[in-house]
């Protein structure tokens, strides 16, 4: 399979599910995308889709409540997975967001890559080590996006890409890291290598027989 087959640049909405039962069947390969509720999750699935609103952006953070769909080719899919640990939301709803978010990485079955993003000012909070330490224990290769990297100058960007992957180094995983800004698009081209790598891999489930 050519590089040239998967174009992230033709997502579309598929589907919002509330849960993995309102998922598509569970075949193909699915790349999903995971942070915290303030780490600018929408903003770079939108900035690597190269569209302007494909993922719901707001300026309250905690928006994206359901598992979101994105088809970009036949059976390959990107999932926009619930925020979690920063959104001022009833206990009752962030506790229905994690297990939905919880049950879809431990049953879904065609994921085969997770783009975890963290904000480079505040990265590798408990809950982003947790998610990354499940990656690793799933054997599942993690691409972590270090967003909002224009606030910081190139010096502090520079040194905190080096502390993160230091400290994700002793997992001895499948994990890269890197800088990544919707604002000014640094580190999209090589972001979006890595996610292509992962979709152009013969790694999905074959179709179940009817």
């Amino acid at each position: 399979m050519s590089s040239s087959s998967v174009n992230l640049h033709r997502a579309t909405f598929t589907t919002s599910a509330p849960d993995i039962r309102r998922l598509p069947e569970d075949y193909g390969i699915e790349v999903a995308f995971a942070g915290r509720s303030n780490a600018g999750k929408s903003s770079a699935l939108n900035t690597l889709t190269n569209q302007k609103s494909l993922a719901r952006t707001s300026k309250t953070p905690g928006r994206t409540q359901l598992i979101n769909v994105f088809e970009i080719a036949e059976n390959k899919r990107l999932i926009d997975l619930p925020g979690y640990g920063f959104a001022k939301v009833p206990l009752e709803m962030k506790k229905k967001w994690q297990k939905a978010l919880g049950e879809y990485l431990e049953k879904r079955d065609c994921l085969k890559g997770l783009v975890v993003l963290m904000d480079i000012r505040h990265p590798l909070k408990d809950l982003d080590k947790d998610l990354i330490q499940w990656a690793v224990d799933s054997d599942l290769p993690v691409l972590v996006l270090l967003t909002k990297c224009d606030k910081l100058k190139q010096g502090p960007r520079s040194a905190e890409v080096l502390r993160v992957k230091k400290i994700l180094n002793e997992h001895n995983a499948d994990i890269k890291v890197q800088a990544f800004s919707s604002l000014k698009r640094t580190g999209s081209e090589q972001a979006t290598a890595t996610i292509c790598e992962w979709f152009n891999e013969d790694l999905a489930p074959e179709l179940p027989e009817e």
